[in-house]
């Protein structure tokens, strides 16, 4: 058979066309394969998507998110700190940090979480705490705090060493954590920040690129060794809606990050199952009568639509007839149940004074 220089000319870009897809889907399978994902909702918890989240795995700079929120809770972040000369010159991703320049705490944190300053880590941990040592102790009891138990810490940085692991699940929890501090959350969302004085003033523009790229984005931290690969944990905020996700060794980091945290707004809806203004139920107190019942919080749950439906209540009154009329007295509980299995309990209480 005969073929002109056309046909082979359009043959040749139809075979093209097809390897190269073929060989994008074979990619992408591997890299998901391969990667460990996982997605939750940040005020309860709840898993909305997940993939090999309970592997051990490195987890490079990412280690930064626990460093930071251990530096807040247990120091002053308004010290200032002369940097010493074995502090500098770290390895990785630095903010290059000079001999004798004074920064605060706070300035360092800036470094540790936009620019992702290995410098910056040791110099918070040295400083601080005495050693990396000592430091990487307050993070392991901190991460066993946060129910982090498949997680070992054994430096600040994330640089890559033996017992330096954590899971997926791990960081979204830690995660979840630290976002509910204010300065976390000040820090890790700022796009650019100017920190030192005179000739060691420098601009730090953050490397977490959904900030820019993503209207939900709130944050959170990149990170990147040969070992554990390129890795994203990262927040975002829609309509009161707060979820954190993380992706471990996935190429297009920023681009799988972003689709399942519109995955996830998709298919789930963040409902309120108990409201604080709203009566749950009615008690009759010792005398007769006969009273509403609050609880002290508003409760938020993300549902599928389908969920919805079989959320159900059961009230636990106080039976012992000693309920009385006035204000605060706690007088029994309410349990929500979805699917039959207990998912909330909350005590309930006479009108809120």
């Amino acid at each position: 058979m005969k073929y002109t220089i056309e046909k082979l000319s359009k043959i040749l870009i139809i075979s093209t066309i097809i390897f190269v897809f073929m060989f994008g889907v074979t990619a992408n399978v591997r890299a998901q394969g391969n990667s460990c994902e996982i997605v939750i909702d940040a005020e309860s918890g709840r898993i909305l998507h997940s993939l090999n989240e309970e592997e051990i795995r490195p987890m490079a700079s990412l280690t930064k998110i626990i460093t930071c929120i251990t530096v807040i809770e247990n120091y002053d972040v308004t010290k200032e700190i002369r940097i010493r000369k074995e502090w500098t010159g770290v390895e990785g991703s630095s903010v290059y940090l000079k001999e004798d320049e004074v920064l605060t705490v706070e300035e360092l944190l800036y470094g540790l979480m936009l620019r992702s300053g290995n410098d910056c880590a040791v110099s918070l941990a040295c400083s601080l705490s005495g050693s990396i040592e000592n430091f990487a102790q307050k993070m392991n009891e901190l991460a066993f705090k946060v129910g982090a138990i498949n997680s070992s810490f054994k430096n600040p940085h994330g640089l890559d060493c033996e017992g330096h692991y954590t899971t997926a699940k791990d960081l979204a929890f830690i995660t979840a954590y630290a976002m509910k501090n204010e300065l976390f959350r000040k820090i890790v969302s700022t796009k650019k920040i100017n920190i030192g004085n005179g000739e060691n003033a420098r601009t730090l523009y953050n490397k977490n690129k959904l900030l820019t790229n993503y209207e939900y984005a709130t944050g959170v931290k990149t990170g990147y060794t040969k070992k554990a690969g390129r890795c994203l944990v990262s927040s975002s905020s829609k309509n009161e809606f707060n979820l954190i996700c993380v992706v471990l060794n996935c190429g297009p980091m920023f681009e799988r990050s972003q689709e399942l945290l519109n995955s996830s707004y998709s298919n789930y809806k963040r409902i309120k199952l108990l409201s604080k203004d709203k009566a749950v139920g009615e008690i009759k107190t010792k005398k007769g009568n006969i009273l509403p019942v609050y609880v002290k919080e508003d409760l938020f749950y993300p549902l599928k639509d389908n969920e919805i439906k079989e959320i159900e209540y059961q009230l636990d009154i106080d039976k012992n007839g000693q309920i009385l009329e006035k204000f605060n007295q706690e007088s029994g509980t309410i349990k929500i149940l979805l699917k039959k299995q207990l998912l909330f309990e909350r005590k309930i209480f006479t009108i809120i004074g």
